[in-house]
């Protein structure tokens, strides 16, 4: 069996390859006990000056966390596999966010739930034109997690500061991510053209991070136009409240013009009723003062382990990643008849 993470030392960094082509690199448990142990190796070790994080896949960098498999041990009976994954993985997640070396991800396809996760808490996010990234997890009834909850809400766009309305629009309703949106919404530290990513990674195993960076990185306006930046207005003013209900009532109430009600609307169609409710709530607890990163870990996985034994997980699975159809049967089928309480106590 090939490793499903290669690990190995070029030069002054330490090189994580993910390695699960079948599956877009979504990431297992061995993948994430994979990650945690390099780091744990290379923390102290003086050889190693940074990580880099890469894929071989020519259109996917991590595709997410492997829900299918926890949808199928949970349908099993074993409802303790998907509790030991998330907690590794999360664990994984601070631990990115914690290490003391320079931790570069290279995003060059598409990064999904869990592929932000093993990236977006690092030190240095650098993406190319081919850089794709969401967080999907309203389609199959779960929430945004893996720390992006809290990162997206604490990161500065390039308005100067964090904004949560932003963090909200972009979780709640799945919106995908271009390169220029990553680099916009700060998601993204730095832009490489794909045609210079080889002598780029060879640059940081010689010289060093900075160094590689200060040869290569283009002008984020290369990148192209931020779609996310025009967008960003209409959803300032409808995403930026607590509950969901409010959400709605901003969204009727004209706050932005009838092709951006539009948009968003298409973006919600996907949407698990209950997921939207719960995740309105985390993202409230999330943008708390004194909330860091490792409590709102906690409360995602508080929330997620609710949503994991409700039927709407499996169902949204289900409908998404095993039969495909793209027809879940929610249940609630209505936001108004999803009770916010449960998930409101879980982050208290």
């Amino acid at each position: 069996m090939t490793d499903s993470v290669i690990k190995d030392v070029s030069g002054r960094t330490g090189r994580l390859t993910l390695n699960r082509p079948k599956a877009l690199n979504s990431l297992d448990l061995p993948m994430v006990r994979h990650v945690r142990e390099a780091l744990a190796e290379w923390r102290d070790d003086d050889a190693v000056e940074q990580v880099v994080v890469v894929s071989e896949h020519p259109k996917a960098f991590c595709a997410g966390g492997d829900v299918r498999q926890v949808r199928d041990a949970q349908m099993a009976g074993d409802s303790e596999a998907g509790d030991a994954f998330f907690s590794e993985e999360y664990e994984m997640n601070a631990e990115i966010a914690e290490f003391p070396k320079p931790y570069v991800a290279v995003i060059d396809g598409i990064a999904m739930g869990g592929g932000l996760g093993v990236s977006l808490h690092g030190s240095h996010r650098v993406v190319t034109e081919r850089a794709s990234a969401a967080m999907p997890e309203m389609a199959i009834g779960f929430v945004p997690d893996v720390g992006i909850s809290w990162f997206s809400q604490h990161v500065d766009t390039a308005a100067g500061h964090p904004e949560p309305a932003i963090a909200r629009f972009l979780g709640l309703t799945g919106y995908r991510l271009d390169a220029a949106d990553l680099l916009w919404s700060g998601w993204a530290t730095h832009f490489v053209p794909q045609d210079s990513l080889e002598n780029f990674l060879r640059a940081v195993d010689a010289d060093g991070i900075d160094a590689a960076l200060g040869e290569f990185a283009a002008d984020p306006a290369e990148a192209g136009e931020s779609k996310l930046a025009s967008f960003a207005p209409c959803a300032r003013q409808v995403f930026g409240h607590d509950t969901w209900r409010e959400i709605e009532n901003a969204l009727d109430g004209g706050a932005c013009s009838s092709e951006e009600r539009r948009v968003i609307n298409d973006l919600l169609r996907s949407a698990s009723p209950t997921s939207l409710v719960s995740g309105t709530e985390l993202y409230a607890a999330n943008a708390a003062e004194g909330v860091d990163l490792r409590a709102g870990l906690r409360n995602e996985y508080a929330i997620g382990r609710i949503l994991r034994h409700d039927p709407n997980f499996a169902e949204g699975v289900r409908a998404v990643l095993v039969d495909k159809d793209r027809n879940p049967r929610w249940q609630p089928a209505e936001t108004g008849d999803v009770d916010a309480t449960p998930y409101r106590e879980a982050v208290q």
